[in-house]
């Protein structure tokens, strides 16, 4: 029980600390560099206690959003394109908890999946917007044309997408089966 309590903090902690990674790349303004996707990957597939998996990435999403919101000009909180990152954090977290053993080829695939699922849901979001309601600033259209605009126009973002999620997933599941190895050593060595 000890050792699953230990392994929880363990994954929260490196949540976290992806989660302010969204922080500073924003102030870096490295944008979609934030391994959004490899958060709620990782927490759904380390985490058992599925409330805390899917709590633990949408927290981080939301520190972001509040930091943006009260510490830079930019709005945190900006609409329904907004609920669907939400929505695409939760599909991908979902995504993890059907991982079942994170070996590195299958962590590589997952990844990928996750990160054309959160483009395609995220983007999706801005289309809507678009459509109902805000002003369409980019000039990308309604109905069919607009939909495929928006993700055409999204494309050069996504290779961002990409490094900064196939970077967090390496780190966030490296360092957690390194911490894991480390821990397990020192409970044999304890035991000895």
């Amino acid at each position: 029980m000890k050792n699953n309590k230990l392994s929880i903090l363990i994954a929260a902690g490196l949540i976290i600390m992806a989660g302010a990674a969204r922080i500073i790349n924003h102030e870096m303004h490295l944008y979609n560099f934030a391994p959004v996707c490899a958060l709620g990957l990782f927490s759904g597939a380390v985490i058992k206690d599925k409330k805390i998996a899917f709590l633990l990435p949408i927290l981080a999403q939301l520190m972001g959003d509040i930091y943006i919101s009260l510490f830079t000009q930019w709005p945190g909180f900006y609409g329904i394109e907004q609920a669907c990152v939400y929505t695409a954090l939760l599909l991908v977290t979902v995504m993890g908890t059907v991982m079942n053993q994170p070996k590195a080829l299958k962590v590589l695939g997952y990844t990928l999946a996750g990160a054309v699922v959160f483009f395609l849901v995220s983007n999706f979001g801005v289309f809507l917007a678009m459509s109902f309601g805000k002003t369409d600033l980019y000039h990308y259209g309604t109905g069919f044309t607009g939909l495929v605009n928006t993700y055409v126009a999204a494309i050069p973002f996504f290779k961002h997408t990409l490094i900064g999620e196939f970077s967090g997933s390496i780190l966030l599941f490296g360092a957690y089966y390194l911490l894991q190895q480390a821990m397990e050593s020192k409970v044999q060595k304890a035991g000895a």
